[in-house]
C-alpha cells in the first residue's frame, strides 16, 4: 500500500555507508546564475565545517557553458569542472534556472538521467525545477517551486504533481524546493536525512535559520494546505485533532464539529488533504511521535500515549509498516543523547496520569 502524501519513509545515508567515502555533492552552474540559490548551496554544503566530524559532505561546481561565466550582479565566477563531475557525484543541486522560458541543454538532462539512473540524488532549488522537469525526472513525482511559477509549471508539464503550498517535497532520489530561501530547508532535511537531527541543528544554529520552518506551509513532507475558502472550517478542526490526537475521531463527530454533513465533509477534507481523515490521523500522530523521539527524553510508552497511539504495541506496529524501524531504533538513531541514570529514574515513577495531562503537554508545546 502506498504511503499518504504525509509520510516520509526513513532514508538513511546509504550513499556513505556503502562507498566508504564522504557524500560528494556538485552544484551546477551557468552562464546568467542565480546568485542567491546557488549561494545557498555553497554555504551549505560547500563550507569546511570541521565540527562535523570527517565523514561530512565533499563540494563541486559543474559548469555547463564553455567561455567566461557570470552571476546575477555581475559577478564572474570559475568552476572546478564540467558535466563529468555529474557521473562521479551522490547529490547534485540544480539552483535556480536562468529563465523559465529559456531551453534546458540536452547534454545536461543526459547528464542527469544518467546520474539519476545510478542513484545519485537530484535536487532543485526554485526555477531549477524546470531542469529536472525538462529531462523527464519528474514525470509522474509531486514536486513544487516558487509560487510564481507554478501554474506555468503546471501547464507546461501536466504529468507533474505540482503541490504549491509546501517548502520543499522529497519524492526519494528528486527533491524540490519552493523560491530562493526554501533552498535552505530542503537542504537542512538532506542533511537530516544523512546525518541525523543533531547535525541538521547544528548547521542551522550556525545559519542562524530554525531547523525547521513553522508557519502556513507545511514542512519536512508535501502535506497540503486546506483552500481559504475552508479555512474557516477545516483549520480549527485540523488544529483541534492535532492538540487531541488520542481522542477517538469518528468521521460523524468531525463532520458534526466542522458543521457538514458526513458525505459533504468527507469530500472536502479529501479535496482539502488529498487523504481521508483516518489516513491524516495517522500521519499527524506518527509526526508527533517521530518528534517526541528525535527532541524528548520520555520512554516510548509516554510517546505512545501522548502521539495518541495507545499503547507501545500500536506504535510499533505503525513504525514497522509505515517507516520500516522501531520506535527504539528510530530514538537510538536520531534522538538526542541523554543521561542513562536519570532516563531509568524517570521510568520507575510511572504515576497515574492525572486529567488534563495530554492537554498541558500540547499547551506548553503550542
Amino acid at each position: 500500500m502506498a504511503l499518504s502524501p504525509y509520510i516520509l519513509n526513513i532514508m538513511p545515508n546509504t550513499l556513505q555507508a556503502s562507498s566508504g567515502r564522504n557524500p560528494f555533492v556538485v552544484a551546477i552552474a551557468y552562464d546568467g546564475l542565480c546568485t542567491f540559490e546557488f549561494g545557498v548551496a555553497v554555504e551549505v554544503f560547500g563550507l569546511s565545517r570541521p565540527e562535523m566530524g570527517p565523514d561530512w559532505y565533499r563540494f563541486a561546481v559543474a559548469g555547463i557553458d564553455d567561455g567566461e561565466m557570470r552571476a546575477t550582479g555581475g559577478v564572474r565566477f570559475v568552476v572546478d569542472g564540467g558535466l563529468e563531475l555529474l557521473s562521479e557525484a551522490d547529490t547534485i543541486i540544480v539552483p535556480g534556472w536562468r529563465g523559465v522560458e529559456t531551453p534546458v541543454p540536452d547534454d545536461l538532462c543526459d547528464a542527469l538521467n544518467k546520474a539519476h539512473d545510478r542513484g545519485a540524488r537530484i535536487l532543485s532549488i526554485c526555477s531549477g525545477v524546470f531542469v529536472l522537469a525538462a529531462a523527464g525526472l519528474l514525470s509522474g513525482k509531486r514536486a513544487t517551486t516558487h509560487w510564481r511559477y507554478t501554474e506555468t509549471l503546471k501547464l507546461r508539464y501536466p504529468d507533474i504533481l505540482v503541490t504549491p503550498d509546501v517548502l520543499y517535497v522529497d519524492e526519494g532520489n528528486v527533491l524540490t524546493s519552493a523560491g530562493s530561501a526554501a533552498g535552505l530547508d530542503l537542504c537542512l532535511h538532506l542533511i537530516r536525512r544523512d546525518f541525523g537531527t543533531a547535525a541538521a541543528n547544528t548547521v542551522a544554529r550556525r545559519l542562524v535559520v530554525p531547523p525547521h520552518r513553522d508557519g502556513g506551509q507545511a514542512q519536512f513532507i508535501a502535506q497540503a494546505v486546506p483552500k481559504p475558502h475552508e479555512s474557516s472550517r477545516l483549520g480549527p478542526l485540523l488544529d483541534h485533532m492535532r492538540a487531541h490526537l488520542g481522542g477517538d475521531h469518528s468521521v460523524e463527530a468531525l463532520a458534526m464539529r466542522a458543521g457538514m454533513s458526513t458525505r459533504t465533509f468527507l469530500r472536502r477534507f479529501e479535496a482539502a488533504t488529498g487523504v481521508t481523515p483516518a489516513r491524516w490521523l495517522l500521519a499527524e500522530r506518527l509526526s508527533r511521535a517521530r518528534d517526541l523521539l528525535e527532541t524528548s527524553n520520555v520512554s516510548v510508552e509516554t510517546v505512545a500515549e501522548i502521539a495518541g497511539f495507545g499503547t507501545t504495541a500500536t506504535l510499533r506496529h505503525h513504525f514497522r509498516k509505515h517507516l520500516s524501524t522501531t520506535p527504539a531504533a528510530y530514538k537510538e538513531a536520531f534522538g538526542k543523547r541523554h543521561d542513562k541514570a536519570k532516563d531509568r529514574a524517570t521510568r520507575t515513577q510511572k504515576s497515574p496520569a492525572k486529567p488534563g495531562f495530554l492537554d498541558n503537554i500540547f499547551q506548553q508545546e503550542a
